[in-house]
Formats: C-alpha cells, sequence, structure tokens
C-alpha cells in the first residue's frame, strides 16, 4: 500500500487516486487538512525532494504570499512555511512505492509501479 499526501479535492491528487485505484494499486490518502502534518515529514520529504521542490509556487496560497516572504525563502525559512501553511507543499506527495514521487506525471508512475 502507498500513501498519497496531499488534499481531497487538489485535482491532481485526485488524478493520483484515479491512477492508482485504475491500475490496482491500494492507496490511502493522508489529507493534511484533516490530517496534517509534522517536523518529521517535512524533513523525511525535504531529504527526498529537496526544499525547493517541495514548494508549490503555482498555488493560490503561494500567490497570496507577501513578496518579502517569497524573496526571503531559504530551507529554513520554507519549512518553517510549509509547516504552517500546508497547502503550499506540491501535491501529490506519494511514498511506499519503488520510488518517492511528487506530483502526478502519468509516464513516471508508470514507470515505478509497473517497471
Amino acid at each position: 500500500m502507498v500513501t498519497v499526501y496531499g488534499i481531497k479535492n487538489c485535482d491532481t491528487v485526485k488524478k493520483a487516486l484515479t491512477w492508482l485505484a485504475a491500475n490496482g494499486i491500494e492507496a490511502k490518502l493522508h489529507d493534511y487538512r484533516v490530517d496534517g502534518i509534522d517536523a518529521a515529514y517535512l524533513a523525511e520529504v525535504e531529504a527526498l525532494f529537496g526544499w525547493q521542490e517541495l514548494v508549490n509556487k503555482r498555488s493560490t496560497t503561494w500567490r497570496n504570499l507577501d513578496q518579502a516572504t517569497k524573496d526571503g525563502l531559504n530551507q529554513q525559512a520554507a519549512l518553517a512555511l510549509l509547516l504552517a501553511q500546508p497547502t503550499l507543499i506540491k501535491r501529490p506527495i506519494v511514498l511506499g512505492a519503488a520510488k518517492p514521487l511528487i506530483g502526478f506525471n502519468d509516464k513516471q508512475y508508470t514507470n515505478v509501479f509497473n517497471g
């Protein structure tokens, strides 16, 4: 079983969950808004993907940040911001597969799950 981290009403998370179900892969959703996140989770995914990759610069939350916050982003500031505002995390993040995944790409999922 894999765990899909994200937000249940996110279109990209929905695409990933649909793809996984269609390919017979059992998945459970960890919804940031319902289940929350902690610093240990952020440290784990930051080690896997890097803090720059975790920040979803296409999100509404990002667009609503003031320019000074955006300009002053570094690893420490980004992780604190992501912990405070998990909707800023690029999604979905899929853990428990042969390779951790971030975002959704049909070809990438096929390569990871179907070898």
